[in-house]
């Protein structure tokens, strides 16, 4: 966590249980992290569950403040989410899988805070939700940026050899990174720095 956040970080990703992906955490190691994330920084709970009960029950337990989705709920449970949670953040990851997603991507948006397209496959025999550190059709991620109201961040492979591309391409919101800075499940600080320059620099390629 130090590391990411004295490089820049605005934001730290905590991954509760998963089927699968790498950094999953147990909830009272994010709990311990959330409650010393320094102003400024947001924590977010990663979570794959569909009930929404279960997830607001889950955010309660370990008091990060805001949310994502990495799994497809229905609309009503984003709403009911948002009334049992007020003044936390809602994320909905969509996973792009072609242009199928631009309309999954619009009918989300009107019921949450942000969008994260991420290239998971949901719809596996086992679940990808994330971490996979493979990039999808960034053409499409363009598009669903022009079209929804709401901040879109972009993730899905991004490495320091290619943020500042993706960033030129789709233009999001900002960018969220797991895989792509890390070597046998361990940050790698140059990775990081470097990934965090081709960030800022990104307009000047």
């Amino acid at each position: 966590m130090a590391l990411a956040v004295r490089h820049g970080a605005s934001a730290l990703g905590l991954v509760s249980r998963m089927p699968s992906g790498p950094g999953v955490l147990e909830e009272a190691a994010i709990r311990g992290i959330a409650s010393v994330v320094p102003p400024g920084v947001t924590s977010v709970l990663l979570t794959a569950d569909r009930d929404p009960e279960t997830i607001v029950a889950q955010q309660r337990r370990c008091g990060t403040n805001a949310l994502q989705l990495v799994d497809i709920v229905d609309l009503q449970i984003l709403g009911e989410l948002r009334r049992a949670l007020p003044g936390i953040p809602l994320v909905q990851v969509v996973h792009v899988t072609g242009p199928e997603s631009i309309e999954q991507a619009t009918r989300a948006a009107e019921h949450v805070h942000a969008l994260l397209l991420d290239s998971g496959r949901p719809d596996g025999p086992i679940k990808q939700l994330g971490g996979t550190g493979k990039t999808h059709d960034w053409a499409v991620s363009r598009a669903i940026c022009a079209a929804v109201p709401v901040p879109v961040y972009l993730a899905g492979g991004l490495t320091p050899g290619n943020v500042a591309r993706a960033i030129r391409e789709v233009r999001p919101f900002g960018v969220d990174v797991c895989s792509g800075l890390r070597t046998d499940g361990r940050l790698v600080e140059e990775r990081l720095v470097g990934f965090m320059h081709n960030v800022r620099t990104a307009d000047a390629g």
